[in-house]
């Protein structure tokens, strides 16, 4: 079946229908969604029943860069900069060092055993040396994997920002295929340009991001998420225009914004999080239908013999090595290189060798396609099983809320109080965006002139305005009361 114009949005809505459907329904067989969107799509193509035709790795490769901008987006804006903080050293040691480790031992294998050249070999170990968000978010969130002493936020620290130095290392290698007499070192200048310009661009997008959302008047409250992805793209395409790693810097500024104030940012966050699962979804039913399996079937025992290697050998060797500088027990080191999940983003990272056309480009996509598909079946199935056999799981009966989850939850609140706004208060005036209220206290409604409203970021508080104040403790209602009537 040829895609037209007449019949691609009833193929695309019933696909979608399809995977949200059998998504909803994967997990009690203990298959994750991500394997199901990808089966979807593989059966739609034209090797199954589908018989879509589909073999454009140009746009396949624009989806998906689109759709991980979305997704790195949506994991930095709920990347809560307390819980990374701690662990920030671990996670940019994993995604820099450890991912450069794992390409290079990964590729010193494939080149040991095929007939890669050593540049390939390396291509082939940069496109899978990065843990994939998508994958890696999904999974832990969707299943409610309780971890102790900040292992989650450390995983998914890691597998948000070590992409960019996949990419860098895949572009590096990949011009070293075309041009091998360009040099190894070509890769030192490469890399600083990348990373320094775009963690630089990223927060420079962030803060000016904060400044347009929180001083633009919208007239509707559904256009601010709609300014958001516009901010996202535009920090995605100008760090990209002057040389530095968009997908950092996306990440780089959501984090930022993440973690300010910002007007409607409820509404904002849902909003991003349904558009990553679409993305999710769009995404893996791209690639799937991309895939001949025909194709892959006769690299079987190659591909096997890679995956186990990158699963038991070079991701645990590089975790090891990486987190070897840290105060770590063994066991938690060994349960963050088995969350080494491979998802989407190798798969789309092993589109560039097919546009380049280099020799080994369509064995390179099929053996990274079922690299992605072993990792996510094998690790994605057992990640449960594996943290509590490594006791690094915290048991059912002592998981217990943190304030942000409380505060979603119909917000059960330790105090309550109704706080008074005087003529003379530092709060009249004032936006409650601007009040800079701490992340356990809410503002949930306000009574003005005998009429309850809602609040928004926006709302301005007013002479004689009864604020309703939840909070964690009473302590945190006395603070806040002193900082509205004096100032904080």
């Amino acid at each position: 079946m040829h895609l037209t114009i007449e019949n691609i949005l009833l193929i695309g809505s019933s696909l979608l229908l399809i995977s949200v459907i059998a998504g909803k329904t994967s997990y009690k067989f203990g298959v994750p969604t991500l394997i199901l969107f990808l089966a979807i799509g593989m059966l739609a193509g034209s090797d199954g029943i589908g018989g879509i035709d589909f073999d454009d790795p140009k746009m396949a490769q624009f989806v998906g860069v689109v759709s991980l901008n979305f997704i790195l987006f949506s994991g930095g804006l709920d990347t809560n900069w307390n819980t990374v903080k701690p662990v920030l050293k671990e996670g940019l040691v994993l995604s820099t060092l450890g991912v450069f480790l794992t390409a290079v031992s990964l590729g010193t294998f494939v080149w040991y055993v095929s007939d890669f050249t050593i540049y390939e070999s390396l291509l082939l170990g940069a496109i899978v040396s990065s843990t994939d968000a998508a994958a890696v978010f999904s999974i832990l969130r969707s299943k409610n994997i309780a971890l102790k002493t900040n292992l989650r936020p450390t995983l998914e620290l890691e597998s948000g920002s070590n992409d960019p130095m996949a990419y860098v290392l895949t572009i590096a290698f990949l011009s070293l295929v075309v041009n091998p007499e360009q040099g190894i070192l070509m890769i030192v200048p490469f890399f600083l340009q990348q990373m320094i310009l775009g963690g630089i661009a990223g927060l420079a997008f962030g803060y000016a991001s904060k400044y347009v959302i929180n001083k633009i008047r919208l007239d509707f409250e559904g256009l601010y998420p709609v300014l958001v992805i516009a901010l996202m793209f535009i920090t995605f395409s100008g760090t990209d225009a002057i040389g530095g790693n968009g997908f950092l810097a996306i990440y780089i500024c959501a984090v930022y914004l993440g973690n300010q104030d910002l007007i409607h940012k409820k509404t904002i966050l849902k909003m991003f999080d349904g558009l990553a699962w679409l993305m999710q979804i769009v995404l893996f039913l791209t690639l799937g239908l991309l895939v001949f399996p025909t194709e892959i079937v006769p690299l079987i025992g190659f591909g096997l013999v890679i995956s186990l290697f990158l699963i038991f050998i070079a991701r645990p060797l590089a975790i090891f090595l990486s987190l070897s500088f840290f105060k770590m027990k063994n066991k938690r080191r060994f349960y963050i290189s088995w969350v080494g999940l491979r998802g989407a983003v190798p798969i789309v990272f092993a589109t560039y060798p097919l546009l380049a056309g280099i020799e080994k480009a369509d064995m390179i996509f099929n053996v990274v396609f079922f690299i992605s598909v072993t990792s996510i079946l094998l690790q994605g199935t057992t990640l449960s099983v594996v943290a509590k056999w490594l006791k690094v799981s915290i048991p059912e009966t002592s998981k217990k809320l943190n304030p942000t989850d409380m505060l979603l939850a119909d917000y059960p609140k330790a105090g309550m109080e109704e706080i008074k706004i005087a003529a003379g208060d530092f709060a009249v005036g004032k936006e409650i965006v601007d009040l800079h209220f701490p992340s356990n206290l809410l503002i949930a409604m306000i009574k003005r002139q005998g009429k309850y409203i809602i609040p928004k970021g926006s709302t301005v508080i007013e002479p004689a305005d009864e604020l309703l104040i939840l909070a964690d403790d009473e302590a945190s209602i006395e603070n806040v009361r002193k900082d509205l009537v004096q100032g904080g």
